[in-house]
């Protein structure tokens, strides 16, 4: 699962490379540490067909929930059953958004406790997750929020944790965004070769309270060399 990540360019950033437009008002900063049902940056279409850059809480509500409490239980959605679900079906068929990242986290046990670890790109770029949306309540109680795809890991990423964000590819992101598209190439995982651009670097324990926040965070720490091969999966 991912169920922590990191999201830290302006929304001037983000609204210039996802070409949409800035409906955040400025109201949301860097977070090197994003939990569940904190509020986050994310890039959807509107019914006039034009791509805005939107605050949305993390943890999917539809609109039939009775209250709000179950957001933190549906942050993730599975790309095997999203197409199917009682509860994701609709949003993946018609309401498909990008959620930016820098990165996201991991943890495995080790002999002396858990390690963390964040997955990042190695050049820096950003990152964006295949995620759907909704719009749950009304007036101005009425929130959008939003679930990131999860898949199967592979590679390197399997030694950290057998489930991984979905990630798409900038050539992906157009196709995401459209109201319509096969299901099969949408919920395609992305080419061993595009994954190989990814860092898998440990981190401190710091990041494991959802108080701490900062750069720090990312920090790369040494760890024992034979450790993944030892870690057994969290």
């Amino acid at each position: 699962m991912c169920g922590r990540y990191a999201t830290t360019r302006s929304a001037g950033e983000l609204s210039a490379l996802f070409e949409a437009d800035d409906e955040t008002g400025d109201r949301l900063g860097p977070d090197h540490n994003v939990a569940p049902t904190d509020p986050v940056p994310l890039v959807r279409m509107t019914a006039e067909g034009h791509r805005v850059l939107a605050a949305a809480r993390w943890g999917f509500l539809p609109h039939w929930s009775r209250t709000p409490a179950g957001a933190a239980r549906m942050i993730n959605a599975r790309a095997e059953t999203v197409a199917t679900s009682r509860a994701y079906a609709g949003a993946f068929a018609r309401r498909r958004c990008l959620v930016p990242a820098d990165g996201w986290y991991e943890w495995v046990r080790a002999p002396d406790g858990r390690q963390a670890y964040y997955m990042t790109p190695l050049d820096g770029s950003v990152l964006a997750f295949a995620g759907i949306w909704s719009v749950w309540g009304e007036g101005d109680d009425a929130r959008l929020t939003f679930s990131v795809l999860t898949t199967a890991a592979v590679g390197e990423l399997a030694e950290v944790h057998d489930r991984m964000p979905l990630l798409l590819p900038r050539d992906r992101w157009a196709p995401w965004l459209a109201p319509a598209g096969d299901p099969g190439a949408l919920l395609a995982p992305p080419s061993p070769d595009w994954l190989a651009g990814l860092e898998v670097r440990p981190v401190g324990p710091a990041v494991g309270d959802v108080r701490n926040d900062g750069p720090h965070l990312t920090e790369r720490v040494p760890v024992a060399r034979s450790a993944p091969e030892e870690l057994t999966l969290f």
